[in-house]
């Protein structure tokens, strides 16, 4: 966003405690006590539900303590956000896709029941978890380990490259599954998601035509989040001296020490939306920019959804 549009814009009012994610053809929203999502039906309709979050204003103490909260919170964020994907993935089947299941689609069903989708979400949890540990543990210490064989490096060399690698990847992938029109769209209200909490901090009244004019980059996002996770874990590795002698040992290790990352990046994440200063705005830049892949400039039925679910958790008297 250029100076002249901030300018335009004004400062911001107040700094906000919601955070929110996108879903298939919708937007999630969670605030201090209350959690919404919006989901743009089939028939064009949107649908809104909310549920209330779990301890709300009175946090259990495992989630207010530095460095110890930022596991949990993300724990919690994981799961929850899963959750959402599955509940609007459901909200786009129509009546068309329920005629004439298979005779396996059948024998599923009689077998499993009701437990048949919380299976299958699992399952696919778990395959996820495996595939990120692949391709961001495995894979960068393994190139390591491979160019170990043919040139003599430091480790603390290895650290930094592992950790460009884990970027790259991280960048790579993001930006190949943009090119698919689904997760376009998914990128798209990933945007409307940060332009309407962005016009809300503003103090602007919450209509697609004021949301447009808002930036799309956010510092508390969760992009911004795994960024600051890679990134983190370059020092984190170098401090413990991890070995590279045994791979499956090494990440064994940086799977043990991936709470300690985890709980360093939420604190610092939290800093970067709560200040904004020359250290903090150094800090989210990488963040900022990796955003640029995983949103797009949004449309106006998918702003629709995005302030339709962040109105519902909107405090009372406001933040």
């Amino acid at each position: 966003m250029s100076k002249k549009q901030n300018a335009e814009l004004g400062e911001e009012k107040f700094k906000s405690k919601i955070g929110g994610q996108a879903v298939i053809e919708g937007v999630m929203m969670r605030g201090i006590d209350k959690a919404s999502m919006a989901n743009r039906l089939p028939n064009g309709e949107i649908d809104l539900e909310t549920w209330p979050v779990r301890g709300g204003k009175n946090l259990p103490w495992y989630r207010k303590v530095p460095f110890i909260r930022g596991v949990f919170s993300f724990g919690i964020s994981m799961i929850d956000g899963y959750k959402c994907l599955m509940r609007a993935a459901d909200k786009q089947m129509t009546d068309e896709d329920n005629e004439d299941p298979s005779k396996f689609e059948k024998w599923l069903d009689e077998k499993f029941g009701d437990k048949l989708m919380p299976i299958v979400s699992g399952i696919s949890l778990v395959l996820g978890l495996a595939m990120a540990i692949v391709l961001f543990m495995l894979v960068p210490t393994g190139i390591l380990k491979l160019i170990g064989l043919f040139a003599e490096i430091p480790d603390i060399a290895k650290n930094i490259i592992e950790g460009v690698l884990k970027i790259a990847i991280f960048v790579g992938y993001t930006a190949l599954t943009g090119l698919m029109k689904d997760m376009r769209r998914l990128y798209e209200y990933h945007g409307a998601e940060h332009k309407t909490i962005a016009c809300y901090e503003h103090g602007q009244e919450l209509t697609v035509e004021n949301v447009k004019k808002h930036c799309r980059f956010h510092p508390r996002c969760g992009t911004s989040f795994v960024f600051l996770v890679l990134f983190i874990s370059i020092f984190v590795n170098s401090v413990f001296r991890l070995s590279w002698e045994n791979v499956l040992l090494r990440v064994l290790c940086k799977l043990a020490l991936l709470p300690v990352v985890m709980g360093l990046a939420y604190e610092v994440i939290r800093l970067a939306g709560k200040y904004d200063n020359p250290v903090m705005r150094a800090i989210s830049a990488p963040g900022l920019w990796i955003q640029r892949i995983t949103t797009k400039e949004p449309e106006a039925d998918e702003i629709e959804c995005a302030i339709e679910a962040l109105k519902a958790v909107i405090p009372e008297g406001g933040e």
